[in-house]
């Protein structure tokens, strides 16, 4: 292991859970047994994504809460919820109750922003208020605010026989500390940090500033440095890092082959930033396990955290799946300096 690299204390992975729009149980169960095996292979976090009218998760809280009952240990999060598509205060208690049912094992991860296809979306989601709605940093501070307990209203006491709670109920007191923001930007990482999140950084950033920065690693070693920096805890802030990470010590050739095709396929984008955002992305690692640490402990940003929530394929097989998260768990992980429950 590269002498300037944090040993790893959690392993991650992030799964986007599709299924056949024309019967989608099995897409469903898929996810949920992938989690439970991530829990037998002695993963520290399992990771859902949020897709809104697409063939993916679209209720992520609702399928943790599901993976909460068929879990033990594993903690479980989302990477990300678009709150352009949520009521804080009715996320919150559906958050608070997830954490109560798993026993404070959620990690909700949330970004701002307008929802995607907004002008032909608006009218189902916001009918009446489109045009006024806030999809900014405004909408996670209530979120925030609402989850750590503060008021949600002047009303409580006994109305006859009901009783009223001036804040969220059920209240978790440690969810507050276990919540995420989901940024690619400095003025993102920052904001994190100033209210005290933990923070997602992804295979996308944005390349930002006027000398037209290209180097993935190092725009993403920025917005790790940013987000600490403002955060209370300083260098000890929690930085979890989401590359797409594909091991294939186990794979067969088959399937090393359909990996390294995937990996061609998206490599074009990673040359320079994409559209009016200018996103950058970074290059998807397939190999084997050696190789794959090599590259880890050469990439700036991750000889920086100690947290990793690697990204599966969208669109490979459930089978792919078992292969690659195995490998990762007895392969990748201890390369990495990672073992099972030294993160707890």
């Amino acid at each position: 292991m590269s002498p300037t690299s944090r040993p790893l204390r959690k392993l991650g992975f992030l799964t986007i859970g599709l299924f056949d729009g024309d019967d989608p149980g099995p897409g469903h169960e898929s996810t949920l047994e992938i989690i439970e095996l991530g829990e037998r292979l002695g993963f520290d976090s399992a990771w859902v994504r949020h897709r809104h009218l697409q063939y993916g998760i679209s209720s992520p809280v609702a399928v943790l809460a599901a993976a909460s009952q068929r879990t033990r240990r594993i903690e479980l999060g989302t990477a990300v919820i678009p709150l352009g598509w949520e009521n804080p205060l009715r996320l919150a208690e559906d958050l608070a109750t997830v954490d109560v049912l798993s026993a404070g094992r959620l990690n909700p991860g949330v970004s701002v922003g307008p929802p995607m296809h907004y002008d032909r979306v608006k009218e189902a989601l916001y009918p009446d208020t489109a045009g006024a709605e806030d999809f900014g940093y405004e909408r996670v501070r209530r979120l925030l605010d609402l989850v750590r307990g503060e008021s949600a209203t002047d009303f409580s006491g006994t109305e006859g026989f009901e009783v009223f709670s001036d804040r969220v109920q059920p209240h978790s007191p440690g969810l507050g500390r276990r919540m995420w923001y989901g940024g690619g930007s400095l003025s993102s990482a920052r904001w994190a940090g100033e209210h005290g999140m933990n923070f997602l950084t992804s295979s996308v950033v944005k390349a930002e500033g006027p000398d037209g920065a290209r180097d993935f690693a190092e725009i993403q070693l920025s917005h790790v440095r940013a987000f600490r920096a403002a955060h209370p805890d300083g260098d000890s802030a929690r930085v979890s890092q989401g590359l797409v990470v594909v091991p294939t010590d186990s794979a067969s050739p088959e399937q090393r082959a359909r990996y390294e095709k995937f990996a061609a396929e998206r490599l074009p984008r990673t040359a320079s930033p994409q559209g009016p955002a200018r996103l950058l992305f970074a290059p998807d690692l397939v190999g084997s396990s050696d190789e794959i640490a090599e590259r880890l402990h050469a990439h700036v940003a991750f000889r920086e955290i100690d947290e990793v929530a690697f990204a599966l394929p969208f669109s490979f097989e459930h089978e792919d799946y078992v292969q690659i998260l195995t490998d990762m768990a007895t392969k990748l992980g201890p390369a990495l300096g990672w073992r099972p429950g030294a993160g707890a």
